[in-house]
């Protein structure tokens, strides 16, 4: 894992679109958000000299967010997304959060399975957010003191 540099923005744009196609964060999105740096906090997974997954989180004091987690088409189930899970969760609790916030969408059954097993809790629902689709928010945290499984 490293952090991601400003040349990895013509590939992570690539991989929203595989990931997130209809709600994919723009290339100005991605240069206002390492911009954002040191409160915002970027990693990528790289294997081959190609990311694989890349994630991130919003340090906020004791509350941080899960602003995006992302895994390739080719390598999900491989445990990839779950060992950068781990790394963000342990870079949030490091800048002092108690608790880290995600927000998933509903029918995204591979994500919310991985947050369930670690230990994520929903909070509430955000009805019809992911436009267009109308699909549902699920707001979930985990306390960092907790342990769930490792996937």
């Amino acid at each position: 894992m490293r952090p991601l540099a400003w040349t990895d923005i013509p590939d992570l744009v690539r991989l929203e679109g595989e990931a997130f196609p209809d709600d994919a964060w723009s290339e100005a999105s991605w240069w206002g958000e390492l911009a954002g740096r040191p409160r915002r906090d970027y990693l990528a997974v790289e294997r081959d000299g190609e990311i694989t997954a890349y994630g991130g989180i919003d340090h906020g004091g004791q509350v941080a967010d899960l602003m995006t987690i992302a895994v390739a088409p080719g390598h999900r189930g491989s445990g990839v997304g779950g060992e950068l899970l781990t790394d963000l969760e342990e870079r949030a609790a490091a800048g002092g959060a108690e608790a880290l916030m995600l927000e998933v969408r509903a029918d995204n059954e591979a994500a919310r399975s991985l947050y369930d097993r670690r230990g994520y809790a929903v909070l509430t629902v955000r009805r019809g957010y992911y436009q267009p689709g109308n699909v549902d928010a699920l707001v979930m945290r985990k306390m960092l003191g907790e342990r769930g499984t490792q996937s």
